[in-house]
């Protein structure tokens, strides 16, 4: 056989050797078996006895061998440098003369030594090291060539291998990104429905140890002041309040990975072996902490584990609070309407309607702040045929205040068949609420009877504003301060003193608790005060009792923008010579 047609013999069998290759390759998706795959061709094609393949790391600037054979001063997975010039990426091959001089001592011939480029049609990817051949025989044009081809098709099937590993390393993630968002979604369902935390606790044990593989978590939740350990898993020892405080606050941001310093602080987190932290606000405020320990198949967290803990924690968090919000608003409701029950009662205790009083044209009204208070009046006949008429202010507001009212009201009619003055029960009614009240607890007290016979009006004002009296054709008020201490403040030392006057015809008297006076003008912080009552009073003089007493309220009201600070109550008498209509 002539020269010619030997080398055109071998020329055909490279040509089918290279497409034999390329079509196993391009068919294989796994980098390992490329790679080896162009080493055992070129080494068994040309005679190689020892080589290496190194890949490109932009991030490192430098090169990581994948594969050696035959090299004993290569080790795989570490970093070489290779070049000294950047142009050596676009060349085809150099010899191992242009080596960097910082690569290994491994090779013995390095003007016979080659390293090719194995690159794509735009990128450089790395490099394949050939030693010299094992005949000692210099690469000919041709092996080169062929050696060049093979590297081409086999990096581009590496390259595309690497961007199937990566899609499918895509598509696998999006699978079970999408598992997770459905496993959110039921969960969520889930949590909707239930108001026991004890059961969403469960819930979200079981979701932390079914996805995440977590054996060991604890939940700690803020609740206004305090700290409590909601939910908690294969916790050795239970930590004390003060450590629940002291841990939640710790924890600053979303993710928190314990460093030394605060395993340092906190030896139970240590103890425990807690991996990662996840903080859970709601409206900006930090309302839970929750601590997980490593998984059970020892992989690490990955940031979609974080996010998906992340999520699974805000979930169980907010409904969580979904039922502290609940239980609000049930006390809330149970609350209103205990209140409400209370409001008819007190109201049931005041007289409605306002009885006729031979003599007297009578009005008397009571507006409460909030759903009860402490204001009172009372209007009652005494065993001797006459008419007791009382009007009270209890310090403070609300159910304490309308509970001591409740309890004077009961005293005032205990007291109405006793055959005593005024001045004897009012004394009495003072040391009764002085030895079964708290100190700050104490009456203004306002009470007379009207002896219709004599037109006679006696009082004991204990402690109450002052009433004020318009004598008829008169522009000067009178006030009735005649008594004593207000009721409960202390003992009895000093009798309280009783006092008569005449009332005439259109005399007119205006009984007051001090939410009259003391309701503001939020503009000017001033107070409605006793002359305004007074010139509210004269103005409308001549009116009935009962349009007097709307015509206050009225001008209180505009005064105040109907935004009253304490409740405010109203008795006014306006003497006359027949019955009220």
């Amino acid at each position: 056989m002539n020269r010619s047609s030997k080398n055109n013999q071998q020329t055909s069998f490279e040509l089918k050797t290279v497409l034999e290759t390329s079509r196993m390759l391009v068919e294989s998706r796994d980098p390992d078996f490329i790679i080896n795959s162009l080493l055992l061709i070129i080494m068994g094609r040309l005679l190689v006895s020892k080589a290496a393949i190194f890949i490109f790391d932009p991030a490192q600037d430098c090169y990581c061998l994948k594969k050696s054979k035959g090299f004993d001063g290569l080790n795989e997975q570490q970093f070489y440098k290779i070049i000294t010039r950047k142009e050596q990426q676009n060349v085809s091959y150099f010899t191992s003369d242009f080596v960097h001089p910082e690569f290994p001592q491994v090779i013995s011939e390095p003007e016979k030594s080659i390293f090719i480029n194995l690159r794509t049609s735009n990128n450089h990817h790395g490099f394949l090291l050939l030693a010299a051949k094992a005949n000692n025989t210099p690469y000919r044009k041709e092996e080169l060539e062929f050696a060049e081809a093979l590297c081409i098709i086999s990096t581009s099937a590496l390259v595309n291998s690497q961007l199937f590993n990566e899609l499918n390393n895509t598509y696998r993630n999006l699978d079970r990104r999408i598992h997770e968002l459905n496993t959110l979604f039921d969960l969520s369902k889930e949590f909707n429905f239930l108001v026991d935390r004890e059961k969403i606790a469960s819930i979200f044990k079981f979701a932390l140890l079914g996805q995440l593989f977590i054996r060991i978590f604890f939940l700690i939740y803020k609740n206004q002041d305090s700290y409590s350990l909601l939910a908690a898993s294969g916790l050795s020892g239970k930590p004390t309040d003060k450590q629940l405080k002291t841990i939640f606050d710790a924890i600053k941001s979303d993710v928190v990975i314990p460093d030394s310093e605060l395993l340092k602080q906190h030896s139970w987190i240590q103890k425990n072996k807690i991996a990662s932290f996840i903080s859970v606000s709601f409206q900006n405020e930090k309302v839970a902490v929750i601590g997980v320990g490593e998984r059970a198949n020892k992989i690490p967290f990955t940031e979609n584990d974080y996010n998906f803990l992340k999520s699974l924690s805000n979930l169980a968090v907010i409904s969580i609070q979904k039922t502290y919000f609940l239980d609000e608003r049930i006390d809330k409701e149970r609350m209103e309407e205990e209140l409400s029950i209370a409001k008819s009662i007190q109201q049931g205790l005041m007289p409605d309607p306002i009885p006729q009083i031979e003599g007297i044209d009578l009005a008397a009204k009571t507006i409460s702040s909030r759903e009860v208070g402490g204001d009172y009046f009372d209007i009652a006949k005494s065993p001797d045929g006459n008419t007791i008429f009382s009007i009270a202010d209890v310090t403070g507001k609300g159910v304490p205040a309308a509970l001591l009212m409740a309890n004077l009201q009961s005293m005032l009619h205990v007291l109405l068949p006793v055959d005593i003055t005024l001045a004897e029960a009012t004394d009495r009614i003072n040391m009764i609420i002085f030895k079964n009240t708290p100190p700050d607890k104490f009456i203004t007290f306002f009470w007379a009877k009207y002896v219709s016979t004599h037109k006679l009006l006696r009082y004991v004002n204990a402690g109450h504003n002052p009433p004020l009296l318009l004598r008829d054709q008169s522009e000067e008020f009178e006030t009735l301060t005649q008594g004593g201490l207000l009721l409960g403040a202390m003992e009895s030392i000093m009798p309280y003193e009783q006092a008569d006057i005449q009332l005439n015809p259109n005399d007119v008297l205006v009984c007051h608790t001090d939410g009259v006076e003391e309701a503001m003008d939020e503009e000017t912080d001033e107070e409605y005060g006793t002359e305004r009552l007074k010139e509210c009073i004269r103005k409308n003089r001549h009116k009935t009792s009962n349009e007097i007493l709307e015509a206050i309220v009225e001008d209180v009201k505009r005064y105040s923008g109907n935004k009253l600070g304490d409740d405010l109550t109203l008795l006014i008498l306006k003497a006359s010579d027949s019955i009220s209509e």
